[in-house]
């Protein structure tokens, strides 16, 4: 009988080396593999131990090392060596990460699998810039979307009116390129164009910067600014207590 491997699913957290899980660290320390994108980080990537296979599946936009397709391919063949695969994601392998995707890709290979969640840049990257995501005074819910949506849709799946009229946090993922968009999505809905908005980019890590705005005028400041991915949106009042509660952090 074949013995395959076994592929982890692991969730690198926000950046911050320290907020990697103890179990994450395990699983880096004592793979035989790992395939990696480029949002856990430099200080992350440079941790895994110097005799590990390391394969890079990195995603840019508009620039991917690897397709999905392949990327799924390498961790099947991998695991069919008989390795240990740790497939490593930032964040959250289930928090717009595709790792449901590649679970279930391994689910048809045959291929034993475990997910380990990581802290989610959408909670993390806020708080380091002294906003939480929700708060008794400002908002008592909170909504997460992805600012950059499957490009073979042929619709939209972002209900803009109904986000609009959303009185919380949202929090955008991956929004950079189409900022601009989704600001006019908003205000074009009947949101207010003075509801403050906050750019984070480099969430928890040595080089965070924090750029606030409102909804009117987030992109200019953004163009001017030359905000990069990767970067979070927060859009809300929670965003009015990054002067009290960041107000030791660097930003701009």
């Amino acid at each position: 009988m074949i013995q395959y491997g076994k592929v982890y699913l692991v969730g690198s957290g926000p950046g911050d080396p320290e907020l990697l899980t103890l179990k994450a660290r395990r699983l880096i320390d004592s793979a035989d593999v790992v395939v990696y994108d480029q949002l856990p980080g430099k200080m992350i990537l440079d941790s895994i131990p110097a005799g590990t296979e390391r394969i890079d599946a990195g995603k840019h936009a508009g620039d991917h090392t690897l397709r999905q397709d392949e990327i799924n391919t390498v961790i099947i063949e991998k695991a069919r060596e008989g390795k240990n695969v740790v497939r490593l994601k930032g964040g959250d392998p289930y928090m717009f990460g595709r790792g449901g995707e590649e679970a279930q890709e391994l689910i048809e290979a045959g291929i034993e699998f475990e997910v380990v969640p990581g802290i989610t840049s959408a909670i993390a990257a806020p708080a380091y810039a002294g906003i939480p995501v929700t708060h008794r005074d400002h908002a008592s819910m909170v909504t997460f979307i992805t600012g950059h949506e499957d490009p073979t849709k042929e619709e939209s799946a972002l209900d803009w009116e109904t986000l609009a009229k959303f009185d919380g946090t949202i929090v955008i993922f991956m929004g950079v390129k189409m900022l601009e968009r989704n600001v006019s999505e908003l205000i074009k809905n009947g949101k207010d164009p003075q509801t403050p908005v906050a750019l984070i980019e480099r969430g928890t890590r040595p080089d965070q910067r924090v750029t606030i705005g409102v909804l009117e005028n987030i992109a200019s400041i953004a163009q001017e600014k030359k905000v990069k991915a990767p970067a979070i949106t927060v859009i809300g009042n929670v965003v009015k207590l990054h002067d009290e509660l960041g107000e030791q952090l660097l930003s701009d």
